[in-house]
């Protein structure tokens, strides 16, 4: 291998672009383009990064498919960090399979992690998790064992397994120190800020407080009548009722658990769930008909009674009855919640990963732009979205190893 590609990939896995790039700027052969968009994207320049990578593809011989398949997870990744959901995940997959044929095990996984990133990311842990399954990266270098244990760790947080993500996220900051990869290391102490970062509220009696995520998996397992209006659903114990597809039904079991031990007014059912300021008789028909439907989904953890003024929730059981709240309501916190990462998203990628519309996603980024809680990156379709302000620093974007063929 040439002896400036060799030193260009060194600089790269010790985190210096800049180093990379004074050995490579000025070259046009494969390697050489496939390296300078690997140092491009460790900057922060996406765009000119999938150029290069793209014209590195190009320039490989058929030949050549491994060198080729690590240029597409190259691609994979600035995709993925740059938050472009709609990016081909079947060409990932293609160029993982290249890589495990040809026996290139660092660079495999590495596509592995970041097809369980994505899947993470869109809410499909059931699939991130089988493809996670039976997979030991203990051989790996320093680099891909970080990243599997963040992949870990983010199925495990939004699982609420919160030992789970603690261990994961240790591991990983134990391993990034030993990669000697700043960028690396800040990403881990990223994640565990997640551990140490108020989750939700709970509502009970009238009363708010903000709830850590392990104490959020404490009140799910402690029994309680929960109302979850995080993930839209009623819990007690094990039992979990969903309403995510009940908007109506959820809305007035949110009304009844914020009024207990009390009753709920019939306005305020009526408000909460029909935004009905002048109530007539069909308002307070439909009413009935919706509490004779919440009662017959909640029959098996609550009963729903009818009171002189209302109606009034009693948990089965004697349990105490909790709602659990986002700390931000309505789309704008599900947004929020998204733009925590410190990555720069795209409006396109927001409405993939809450599975909302477009446009309900674009009228919730103006209203939050509009109270100064996140800012505009770009112009037409390169505009991004992130929380003021901009993370000084790039996720890592790099090859668990030199990109050109051996």
């Amino acid at each position: 291998m040439d002896s400036l590609i060799t030193a260009a990939a060194r600089a790269l896995a010790a985190g210096d672009p800049l180093g990379a790039l004074k050995r490579v700027a000025l070259r046009d052969d494969a390697p050489a383009l496939a390296l300078r968009g690997i140092a491009m994207a460790q900057l922060g320049d996406f765009p000119r990064a999938k150029a290069l990578l793209k014209s590195a593809a190009r320039a490989f011989g058929t030949r050549e498919a491994v060198a080729r398949a690590r240029c597409v997870v190259a691609e994979a990744e600035i995709a993925l960090v740059s938050r472009d959901l709609g990016w081909p995940e079947k060409a990932l997959e293609t160029a993982r399979s290249t890589l495990e044929t040809h026996g290139d095990r660092v660079n495999a996984a590495h596509a592995r992690n970041l097809q369980v990133r994505r899947l993470v990311l869109i809410g499909r842990l059931d699939e991130a998790e089988r493809a996670l399954a039976g997979f030991d990266p203990a051989l790996l270098p320093p680099l891909a064992r970080a990243a599997h244990a963040l992949s870990v760790a983010g199925i495990a947080i939004r699982r609420l397994q919160t030992k789970v993500a603690r261990a994961a996220l240790e591991q990983a900051h134990a391993v990034a120190r030993e990669a000697g990869i700043p960028a690396l290391v800040a990403e881990v102490d990223g994640a565990l800020l997640a551990l140490t970062t108020p989750a939700a509220r709970l509502i009970v009696r009238d009363k708010a407080r903000a709830l850590l995520l392990e104490e959020v998996e404490a009140l799910l397992a402690s029994g309680a009548l929960v109302i979850d209006a995080c993930r839209h659903v009623v819990q007690a114990g094990d039992r979990v009722v969903p309403l995510a597809t009940r908007p109506v039904l959820f809305a007035l079991a949110r009304t009844l658990a914020e009024a207990w031990p009390g009753d709920a007014s019939r306005e305020a059912l009526l408000a909460g769930a029909f935004r009905a300021r002048h109530a007539d008789e069909s308002h307070r028909a439909r009413l009935r008909v919706e509490i004779g439907r919440l009662r017959a989904e909640l029959r098996h953890v609550a009963e729903v009674r009818a009171t002189t003024r209302g109606f009034a929730l009693v948990p089965l059981g004697n349990r105490e009855v909790s709602v659990l709240a986002p700390p931000a309501e309505g789309q704008q916190g599900a947004v929020l919640a998204l733009l925590a990462d410190g990555e720069a998203w795209a409006s396109s990628a927001l409405a993939i990963a809450l599975g909302a519309s477009a446009r309900t996603v674009q009228r919730a980024l103006d209203a939050l732009c509009a109270a100064g809680k996140v800012q505009p990156i770009g112009q037409g379709r390169a505009r991004r979205w992130t929380p003021p302000p901009v993370p000084g620093f790039p996720t890592v974007l790099l090859l668990p190893g030199p990109l050109p063929s051996d």
